[in-house]
């Protein structure tokens, strides 16, 4: 059993009120809800700090709770949601960010799954192979290497790992066996709190990625390799049209089958 929260702010700097942005005939978060909810969980609470989009997620049915303005992060907000609804120590709970409407249902079930596999693990994740060696250079695209057994030993924005053999000048011309991170946690709630209470550290400061805290303080942190990379969430005017395109494609295709 694991429960999802689903972190919604309205001021996005680069897409306001972006949850509430109508993609075919329902907002974004409407989208990023059916999700977890097709994936099986038990209960599914979009935490927001803004009663705009707490009164739309409740006309479609959302549970939605409403959160302190102060959080710097979506960690921090569902922290307080885990706090207010008082779950077991050991329960799981997903966060899915909320600008995620095309995330499968499958995987935020596999990434729930993976931390109720073993009682060792902290957090779950999941990551994909990288592409191409443009996504590879891309800063914006976080990399994670892993242990054989899955456990994640570092993320980084920079080119991971690096192909000693195929790089000159700096450059390199390969990526085999490089992984993208995805988004995605599962955390155990012990985990989380103990987490969300700890100051930023000096790997996190400095490449501005929140998982490094974890792996500062030796959690563990299973990440889940997917055979490819889920669509990209919304973050832009352009990603909002892209969406709103595979969408209504996807919606054509379910209502006239060939």
């Amino acid at each position: 059993m694991f429960h999802v929260v689903i972190p919604a702010r309205f001021a996005a700097s680069r897409l306001p009120g972006k949850p509430l942005l109508i993609i075919g005939d329902r907002p974004l978060l409407h989208w990023v809800w059916q999700r977890a909810r097709d994936s099986g969980a038990a209960s599914v609470i979009v935490a927001t700090d803004d009663e705009r989009i707490r009164a739309a997620a409740q006309r479609f049915g959302a549970e939605a709770l409403m959160t302190s303005s102060q959080h710097t992060s979506g960690t921090d907000r569902i922290a307080e949601v885990v706090r207010s609804r008082g779950f077991a120590a050991e329960d799981i709970v997903v966060n899915l960010q909320g600008d995620e409407p095309m995330m499968p249902s499958d995987v935020i079930a596999q990434v729930a799954g993976a931390l109720a596999g073993s009682a060792r693990i902290d957090i779950a994740t999941a990551a994909a192979p990288v592409e191409s060696l443009p996504e590879y250079l891309d800063p914006n695209c976080v990399k994670v290497v892993c242990a054989r057994d899955g456990r994640a030993l570092y993320f980084s924005r920079a080119p991971l790992p690096w192909p000693r053999d195929h790089a000159s000048g700096g450059q390199p011309d390969r990526y085999d066996g490089a992984l993208r991170h995805i988004g995605l946690y599962a955390y155990r709630v012990r985990s989380l709190l103990e987490f969300a209470a700890w100051p930023p550290t000096p790997l996190e400061t400095v490449e501005k990625l929140e998982q490094l805290r974890a792996l500062e303080h030796g959690m563990h942190i299973h990440v889940v390799t997917l055979d490819e990379t889920p669509p990209a969430g919304v973050d832009t005017p352009q990603d909002l049209e892209r969406v709103r395109a595979l969408l209504a494609t996807t919606r054509d295709a379910a209502e006239h089958p060939p």
